[in-house]
C-alpha cells in the first residue's frame, strides 16, 4: 500500500491519500480524541500525541498536528496508523456515524434558480477546491442575497474565494457567511457587540489572518462574549493559550465590563457551551 501526501495551505495541515476511497458519502471532522467514538481510523490516529485534528474526506485524510513538532517527526507515525488500518480491514467510520455524516443539518431560506446555481457552482467548482485544500464545503441555505454554508476542515481560509466566485456569477450574491451565524443573536447589536466586532476586525482578525485563522464574533450575553475560532484556528493546540492571553485579553481591555471570553467549542473536552445540535442546524442555549 503507498500513501502519497500532499501539503496545505496551513502549515500544520498535510493531506494523506490511501489510493483508495476513505468516506463513501460525507466528510467528518474530529477536533479531539473525545468525539472519535464511532471512528476507529479517527481514533488510532488520535493516539499519537502530536495530532489535534483529523478530517475524513472521499479519498483522503487531512492532519492537523501541534504547531511546536516537526512533520517529519509526526508524519511516520500517521502513516503507519493509516496503513495499518486499511490493512487489517477495519471500518473508517462506524455505521450510524456514516449515515450521521452523510445527513444534512437543514437549510434556511426558499430554492430558487439563484439557489440552484449555487449549489451546481459548489459542487462542480468550489468543494474540489475544498478538498485540495484538505477541508470541504456544504450549502446549508441562500437568503436575501447571503449564501449560507457549513465550512469544515481548512476550507474556511477559501471563504473570500468562495465569495467572489459566486458573486462573478451571480451579482445579487451579497455576503457568504457560515450558517451557524445565521441564527438571531441581538446581543451582537449592542454598543459592546459592536465595539467587540470592531476590535475583532480592525486589530485581531487581520494578525491571526497570517496564519489562515479568523475569529468570529457569535454572541454577547450580559458579561460574556461568545467567539468561533475558524481556519488555521479550529483544532489548533495553542487554540486555548491563544484564547485566554491573547484574544480575551484584548477583548477585556476595550469592553471592561465583559467578565468571561468562551469558544463556542471547548477544544479540551469536546463540549459546547452555546450550542446545542440537533436538527435544522444549531441553535443558541
Amino acid at each position: 500500500m503507498f500513501i502519497q501526501t500532499e501539503a496545505t495551505d496551513h502549515p500544520e495541515s498535510l493531506k494523506f491519500l490511501p489510493g483508495r476511497p476513505v468516506m463513501a458519502s460525507g466528510t467528518v471532522d474530529f477536533h479531539n480524541a473525545q468525539s472519535t467514538e464511532r471512528s476507529p481510523l479517527a481514533r488510532r490516529l488520535f493516539e499519537i500525541d502530536s495530532v489535534a485534528r483529523v478530517f475524513l474526506g472521499p479519498d483522503f485524510i487531512t492532519i492537523t498536528k501541534v504547531p511546536d513538532v516537526a512533520w517529519q517527526i509526526v508524519k511516520p507515525p500517521v502513516l503507519s496508523a493509516i496503513m495499518e488500518h486499511f490493512v487489517a480491514g477495519d471500518p473508517i467510520v462506524l455505521e450510524d456515524e456514516a449515515d450521521e455524516a452523510d445527513d444534512s443539518t437543514g437549510e434556511f431560506g426558499e430554492d430558487s434558480a439563484a439557489t440552484a446555481e449555487i449549489r451546481e457552482l459548489i459542487e462542480t467548482r468550489i468543494r474540489p477546491t475544498a478538498q485540495q485544500a484538505g477541508g470541504d464545503v456544504s450549502f446549508r441555505g441562500y437568503d436575501n442575497g447571503v449564501v449560507l454554508l457549513e465550512f469544515q476542515g481548512q476550507a474556511f481560509s477559501l471563504k473570500d474565494g468562495i465569495e467572489n466566485m459566486l458573486r462573478h456569477y451571480l451579482p445579487e450574491v451579497e455576503a457568504v457567511r457560515d450558517y451557524r451565524d445565521a441564527m438571531p443573536k441581538p446581543g451582537l447589536n449592542t454598543p459592546e457587540g459592536r465595539a467587540i466586532q470592531m476590535l475583532l476586525d480592525e486589530r485581531i482578525n487581520p494578525s491571526v489572518a497570517s496564519h489562515g485563522g479568523h475569529i468570529a464574533l457569535v454572541d454577547v450575553q450580559d458579561d460574556t462574549v461568545y467567539i468561533r475560532l475558524e481556519g488555521g484556528c479550529q483544532g489548533c493546540g495553542m487554540a486555548d493559550v491563544t484564547l485566554k492571553q491573547g484574544i480575551e485579553t484584548e477583548i477585556k481591555r476595550a469592553v471592561p465590563k465583559i467578565v468571561s471570553v468562551l469558544d463556542v467549542a471547548d477544544h479540551a473536552g469536546g463540549t459546547n457551551p452555546y450550542y446545542q445540535p440537533g436538527k435544522g442546524g444549531s441553535s443558541p442555549v
